[in-house]
């Protein structure tokens, strides 16, 4: 009896060298996930040391239930590995499917309210930038604009008439008074390369030291681009009282006999519509002419190519 009495580890150790003696009981070995390497070595101790007969031993079963309910916590004692596994995994599987439903309807959301504020973001930084272009397209054309001043450049004036005969104003006083037509021409040329200017109807006025003689206007036109014309501008002055201004003027019968200095100034304005109205460049241009009459002169025109300063 002693001899067929044999311990567990005997057992064991008869059934791992020589497996092909015990054919209807063969063994299993059931090994548990371990969470560290602590755990780890003790299911290889387990493994080693605890061997699991066939599933109708009640060490094996023990051994299984025990290893399980440690390791996993979600089979229940005496219920079978396959079923209670395979019942696990299908309520894990169908929380799995039930938390990526929230997750994924929760990240939709997320996108949607993610994707609704860009969008406004969007059309304002559009538009924000749009205005910002265009501002800065305009000065460019507005500076590149800027440099081409139209350019004037004073020809020639004649004196048709310039008389003084005695007479009185308005109110009766008596004077000398001054008649007078004269005709001023000079040159406006378009430095523009890519615009024409519109130049505005602007006085000219002909004066002794600060008394006008003779007035007149530049009549409005229109000069296209990297283009220029002759402007004749007539000045007339009738009846103009001197009110002894010219006393020092030398005359025999109401014609002067004597250089009197006079003084010519005027304003060219013009404008250019580069984009419309938001670019409109704006050209001031002031000439001051100092000019002499001669009465050598008269009906002939008298140069001005030296007597004037544009500014």
């Amino acid at each position: 009896m002693s001899m067929h009495a044999k311990t567990d580890s005997e057992v064991t150790s008869q059934t791992a060298s020589s497996p092909t003696r015990s054919p209807r009981r063969p063994v299993y070995f059931v090994q548990s996930p371990s969470r560290d390497s602590h755990d780890g070595e003790k299911t290889t101790n387990s493994f080693h040391s605890t061997p699991v007969l066939s599933p109708n031993g009640s060490p094996g079963r023990h051994s299984r239930n025990s290893s399980s309910t440690r390791f996993s916590g979600s089979l229940r004692p005496g219920s079978r590995k396959g079923s209670s596994g395979h019942h696990h995994h299908q309520q894990q599987v169908r929380k799995g499917e039930k938390g990526f439903d929230a997750i994924e309807e929760e990240g939709l959301i997320d996108d949607d309210h993610r994707r609704g504020i860009p969008r406004r973001c969007y059309f304002l930084a559009f538009v924000v930038g749009f205005f910002v272009l265009f501002t800065f397209f305009a000065l460019v054309l507005w500076a590149a604009a800027r440099p081409q001043k139209p350019v004037i450049t004073m020809r020639s004036i004649s004196f048709d008439q310039f008389v003084v005969n005695a007479g009185a104003d308005a109110s009766g006083v008596a004077t000398e008074m001054v008649n007078m037509n004269v005709t001023i021409k000079f040159n406006f040329r378009n430095k523009g390369t890519f615009f024409g200017v519109h130049v505005s109807s602007t006085p000219l006025d002909l004066a002794y030291t600060e008394l006008t003689l003779a007035s007149g206007s530049i009549k409005k036109f229109y000069q296209k681009r990297k283009g220029h014309r002759i402007v004749t501008v007539n000045l007339q002055g009738r009846g103009v009282p001197l009110y002894g201004g010219g006393v020092n003027w030398s005359s025999e019968n109401g014609k002067l006999t004597a250089p009197v200095p006079l003084n010519l100034n005027f304003t060219v304005k013009a404008k250019a519509y580069v984009l419309g109205k938001l670019v409109k460049p704006k050209f001031h241009r002031k000439v001051s002419c100092a000019i002499v009459y001669k009465p050598t002169k008269v009906n002939a025109p008298i140069s001005l190519k030296n007597s004037c300063t544009v500014e």
